[in-house]
């Protein structure tokens, strides 16, 4: 069993990191840059170390200052969240020659699913459907021409070594690909250092389902079951459900086996998440995120299985108690994700304090959040500032819960997703189940936000409840009263000299 576990990342997953550390009784030591002093994930650790400025270059990313970290204060493990070095093969193998395990995947693993092509090549050699594309990164222009004719329009370019929508490009017509082409490479060489890229058949309406695998130092390798994630806009995922209502049993398994195969191909160990295109019954192989996901709560609360913990265990060497007969759904959950965006102005990235946050609670309703009250929330980081996760019986109870949960969120001092979010979850289409990967494109009224009497409503309760807060804390001055805050017992902040 581990016992003190360095977490090279911020925000919301490493304050979930933190929790599952605390209930395993490891030790849980935060990092943070200059900008993030006081932030959540640093008060929620036993220890937490400053480990540059602000900018993710210089801190989050920096991994021998991360490693070194790590060595100092004893750490025999670094988990890595999910984005920043999460997915950097040659991170994983520095933190391996440095002594400690890894949590996550070995780099071979990392590599081998990083890349690509290289993981097209590898689905086909173990039986898993992948989308019709070539089989290598494009050397050429001419290359580029002959592979489209070959496949037939529409066509998706992509970055070889990324993903989350970086470096990839819609192509229709022979007469868009140039141009397609040396955009693609550009944000791909920005985003990753690699301008590699290449095609893959355009599905044109296709749903993206993910599908949760769990796999030990021992064979084993278990599905969880899969994830609907086709609410998204510009191939990033907004809302995330589980089981997917489009998925009938013997395609669940089908895929369920698809994924295990997937991770077999590569030796896989810890948590991770196979993705596919599924469309009329079809599936495809889309890539494979060999890390925690961001939407992982969901899968948690309709199986019971704690993924974050299970990470724990299985680099601590413990082997999974469980087999694949034994999981079973339960119910059916909803995660929103709950950003720092101006919706009615095109999710514009917004700043500002936070001076109001109250958080919803009640039967099924979870919040995995990275922010507090009085938190400055800035453009160093990604927007994401929390998870709101709604579970119960069946879906459509899931979304009437999430309904009341989103209006009993208080976020106030920085515009939010939450208007779009309950747009989304009063929308017919979406209520039937019939969402695919072009809901967004097909209904652009839901990005429509004129003030309305409901937000002008929204905005006077804020207004009172800031009045209310700015009250009591006069009152508590004037009698004199003081509160400290303060962290766990153990707690200690420290900066090193570099």
């Amino acid at each position: 069993m581990l016992a003190r576990v360095l977490i090279a990342n911020r925000g919301e997953i490493a304050v979930r990191v933190a929790r599952a550390c605390r209930e395993l009784g490891m030790t849980a030591v935060a990092v943070f840059s200059e900008a993030d002093r006081l932030a959540p994930h640093v008060l929620a650790a036993d220890e937490a170390y400053c480990i540059g400025p602000a900018r993710s270059a210089d801190s989050y990313l920096n991994a021998s200052r991360l490693i070194e970290t790590a060595r100092r204060c004893g750490c025999d493990a670094v988990h890595p969240g999910y984005g920043f070095l999460a997915e950097r093969a040659d991170f994983a193998a520095q933190v391996t020659a440095a002594g400690m395990r890894f949590v996550g995947p070995d780099a071979a693993a990392i590599l081998a699913m990083g890349e690509k092509t290289e993981a097209r090549r590898r689905m086909l050699a173990a039986g898993v459907p992948v989308v019709p594309g070539s089989s290598s990164s494009l050397a050429s222009s001419r290359e580029a021409e002959e592979e489209a004719e070959r496949l037939g329009y529409p066509l998706l370019l992509k970055a070889a070594a990324g993903g989350g929508g970086k470096g990839m490009r819609a192509v229709r017509a022979r007469s868009e690909l140039g141009r397609a082409l040396e955009a693609a490479r550009h944000e791909a060489g920005s985003a990753f250092g690699d301008d590699r890229v290449y095609l893959e058949k355009y599905l044109e309406r296709p749903r993206h389902i993910e599908i949760q695998v769990l796999a030990d130092d021992y064979g084993k390798v278990v599905h969880l079951g899969e994830r609907d994630c086709s609410v998204q806009r510009r191939h990033q995922k907004l809302i995330e459900e589980a089981p997917s209502p489009a998925l009938t049993p013997e395609v669940r398994e089908r895929m369920g086996q698809a994924a295990v195969a997937a991770a077999r191909a590569v030796a896989y160990r810890s948590a991770g998440t196979v993705e596919f295109l599924y469309q009329h019954g079809d599936f495809y192989f889309l890539e494979m995120n060999t890390r925690i996901q961001v939407e992982h709560p969901v899968t948690e609360l309709v199986t019971g299985i704690d993924l974050v913990q299970w990470q724990l265990r299985i680099a601590g060497g413990e082997a999974l108690s469980f087999g694949q007969s034994d999981v079973r759904l339960c119910g059916h959950a909803i995660e929103c994700r709950i950003t720092s965006e101006d919706v009615a102005r095109g999710f514009l990235p917004c700043t500002g304090r936070i001076e109001l946050l109250e958080i919803p609670a009640g039967p099924g309703v979870r919040w995995d959040g990275g922010v507090a009250e009085g938190y400055a929330v800035s453009l160093y980081y990604d927007p994401l500032m929390g998870k709101l996760i709604a579970h119960a019986a069946d879906r459509a109870a899931a979304i009437d819960r999430m309904r009341r949960a989103l209006r009993e969120l208080r976020i106030v001092g920085v515009e939010t997703s939450v208007p779009f979010h309950h747009a989304v979850l009063a929308e017919a289409d979406f209520l039937a189940g019939r969402a695919d990967t072009a809901y967004l494109e097909d209904h652009a009224a839901l990005l429509d936000f004129s003030v309305s009497e409901q937000s002008l409503r929204a905005a006077a309760l804020a207004a009172a409840l800031l009045e209310e807060r700015s009250r009591r804390r006069t009152r508590v001055t004037l009698t004199g009263n003081t509160a400290e805050a303060s962290g766990p017992s153990m707690w200690r902040h420290r900066e090193w000299r570099w």
